[in-house]
C-alpha cells in the first residue's frame, strides 16, 4: 500500500491496483477495528462515523465519500451506507444537500478533549538531566549583536550551486543512498589535509569522524567517556553547550579560572577524567591558551590518564599575528580529541562538523555514531569535499578573515568612542564575537534597556558556574553585521541612561 500524492492510497489486490482516498482508508480502518462488535452492519457503519467525528478524525464541515464510494470501501451494500448516512443526519451528525454531497455538521463535530496527565512527567534520570540543562539554542536571525553568526551575505552561493549540480550529475544515485557513519571518505581526507596544513593537527582520514555539529561531538564524547560522578574540568567562564553535554552525562563539573593566558592549571583540584578547552579563542573571553599552559595540561592529562577535549570552533578567524598550532599536534600520548565545525566557516544549516580522535577510539565512536543518527547527508559532504579540494574553502576563509577583522576593529572603535563610560571591551585576537565588561551588578539592567532599544546583548554572567566568580558583561557578535549596522546598533546603545542604570559616575 503506497501513498500517491494528491490522490490517496494505492491499494494492490490480486487483480489490480486501486487508488483509494485517504479518508476512505481511515474509515475502513475504524470499521475493521469493529469487526467483532455486535449489531447490524448499518449500526457498525454508524458507530464508525460517530467515533471518527468525536475523535476529531472527521472535522466540522469535512466532506465525506458518497454512499456508493463508502459502500465499496467498507464492503457493505449501498443501501446500508445510505441508511447509515440517513440515521446520522437525523441525529444531527451529518449535513446532506442535493448536489453538494454529505459533510460533517458544523455544530456537532468537536474533537475529544486531550486528557491532562495527573502525574509528573515520567522521564528517566538521564532524560531529566538533559531537560534541566535548558538545552542549547543558536540565534536564527543575525540581529545585532547576536553572537556567533557568520555573514551569509558574503557566502559564494552561486559557486556552491554549481558544485552541487556537478556532484549530482556525476554521483547522483550514489549520494542519495545511506552513507558511512564514519563519514564520506573524500571529505575525511580533505579535512585531515586541511587541519594538518593550517592547524598542525597530526592525523589521518581514519581518525576523522564527520558529524552534524560540534554539539553532537561533545554529546558523543560525554556518552562514551564519562560515567556518573566523573570530574570534568571546564573553563570559568566557559561554553554552556559543553557544560550541558557533560552535566547530562552525570559529570561533576569543576570550574577552573581563566585569566589573560587561558585556563589556570591547579594542582589542588581533584584529578579530572576529562578537561574541556577552547584554547585558540577561549569562549567567551577570547584569550589564547599559552604554550606553557598547553604543555602543563598535556602533562596533567598524561599523569591522571585524562582526556583533553580541544574545541577549535572558530580558529579559522584569527586576526592578530600567527595563531598558535592546535594542542592536538603537541600531544604525544593520544589524549586529545579535536573538535571542529563548518557552521562558522561556511554556513550553519550545512550541519557538518568533525571529531578527530586517537586511533584507539575510532571504532567506539563510529559505532556510537551509528546508533544515534547514522550519518550526515551524503550530498552535503560531497559538495563540501569539493569546495575544500578545489581551493575554494581556503580562499573563502582568507576573504572572511579580512572582512571580520575590519568589523572587529570597527566595533572596538565605536565602543571606545560612544560607550567607554560604562563598557570595557576585551581585545580578542580572533573569533566572531567580542566580550565587553560592565560595572558589577549592572548586566541585567543594561541588557533590559538594550532590549528595549531593539539591540540584543547576550550576557556574559550566564557563562559562569560559580556565583562568587561571576562578572557582568556582554558578548557582542560582530561578524554578521556591516560597519553601518554596527554603527546603528552602538548609536542605539548610547541612549542607555547611566543614571537609570544606576551606574557609578
Amino acid at each position: 500500500m503506497t501513498i500517491v500524492p494528491d490522490f490517496g492510497l494505492m491499494v494492490e489486490t490480486h487483480f489490480s491496483k486501486v487508488i483509494r482516498p485517504i479518508m476512505s482508508q481511515v474509515l475502513l480502518t475504524l470499521f475493521q477495528q469493529a469487526d467483532n462488535a455486535k449489531g447490524t452492519l448499518r449500526e457498525r457503519v454508524c458507530n464508525t462515523l460517530r467515533t471518527a467525528i468525536h475523535s476529531g478524525t472527521l472535522s466540522a464541515g469535512q466532506r465525506l465519500p458518497s454512499s456508493r464510494v463508502l459502500a465499496a470501501d467498507l464492503g457493505v451494500s449501498r443501501v446500508t451506507a445510505e441508511a447509515a448516512y440517513a440515521q446520522l443526519e437525523a441525529e444531527g451528525y451529518l449535513h446532506r444537500r442535493v448536489g453538494q454531497g454529505t459533510s460533517v455538521a458544523i455544530q456537532i463535530a468537536k474533537p475529544a478533549p486531550i486528557r491532562k496527565s495527573s502525574g509528573q512527567l515520567r522521564l528517566s534520570q538521564r532524560g531529566l538531566a538533559i531537560v534541566q540543562t535548558g538545552g542549547c539554542r543558536d540565534p536564527q536571525q543575525p540581529l545585532p549583536f547576536a553572537a556567533g553568526s557568520p555573514d551569509l551575505r558574503a557566502f559564494p552561493l552561486k559557486l556552491w550551486q554549481q558544485l552541487t549540480a556537478q556532484r549530482l550529475r556525476l554521483q547522483g544515485e550514489k549520494l542519495l543512498r545511506y552513507g558511512d557513519p564514519h563519514g564520506y571518505l573524500p571529505l575525511r581526507e580533505a579535512i585531515a589535509g586541511y587541519v594538518s596544513q593550517t592547524r598542525g593537527v597530526n592525523c589521518d582520514a581514519e581518525q576523522v569522524i564527520v558529524l552534524t555539529s560540534s554539539q553532537q561531538a561533545l554529546q558523543l564524547i560525554a556518552t562514551l567517556l564519562i560515567d556518573n560522578g566523573d570530574v570534568v574540568w571546564v573553563e570559568e567562564p566557559g561554553y554552556n553547550g559543553a557544560k550541558n553535554a557533560f552535566t547530562s552525562a552525570g559529570a561533576n563539573l569543576v570550574p577552573v579560572a581563566v585569566d589573560e593566558a587561558g585556563l589556570q592549571p591547579d594542582g589542588s583540584l581533584p584529578p579530572p577524567r576529562l578537561i574541556y578547552l577552547t584554547p585558540s579563542h577561549q569562549y567567551p573571553t577570547g584569550v589564547a591558551l599559552s604554550l606553557e599552559r598547553r604543555l602543563a595540561l598535556l602533562e596533567q592529562a598524561r599523569q591522571s590518564q585524562s582526556w583533553i577535549i580541544e574545541d577549535d570552533y572558530d580558529s579559522e578567524f584569527h586576526y592578530d599575528g600567527q595563531p598558535m598550532p592546535a594542542m592536538q599536534g603537541l600531544d604525544r600520548h593520544g589524549t586529545v580529541l579535536y573538535v571542529g565545525t563548518f557552521s562558522k566557516a561556511l554556513f550553519p544549516s550545512l550541519r557538518l562538523a568533525y571529531l578527530i580522535v586517537p586511533p584507539a577510539l575510532v571504532t567506539a565512536f563510529t559505532t556510537a555514531r551509528s546508533v544515534y543518527d547514522g550519518h550526515c547527508a551524503q550530498l552535503a559532504q560531497a559538495v563540501t569535499a569539493e569546495f575544500i579540494l578545489q581551493g575554494h574553502f581556503a580562499a573563502h576563509i582568507r576573504y572572511m578573515r579580512q572582512l571580520y577583522r575590519s568589523r572587529r576593529d570597527w566595533l572596538l572603535t565605536q565602543l571606545a568612542q560612544h560607550l567607554g563610560h560604562f563598557a570595557t571591551p576585551q581585545h580578542a585576537g580572533g573569533g566572531l564575537q567580542l566580550g565587553v565588561w560592565l560595572p558589577r551588578g549592572q548586566e541585567a539592567e543594561l541588557t533590559r534597556q538594550a532590549q528595549q532599544l531593539g539591540v540584543i546583548t547576550p550576557g556574559l554572567s550566564t557563562q559562569y558556574q560559580n556565583a562568587s566568580s561571576r562578572r557582568d558583561g556582554w558578548l557582542l557578535g560582530f561578524s554578521a553585521l556591516t560597519p553601518g549596522e554596527i554603527t546603528l546598533a552602538v548609536e542605539r546603545l548610547r541612549r542607555i541612561n547611566p543614571v537609570t542604570a544606576n551606574l557609578p559616575e
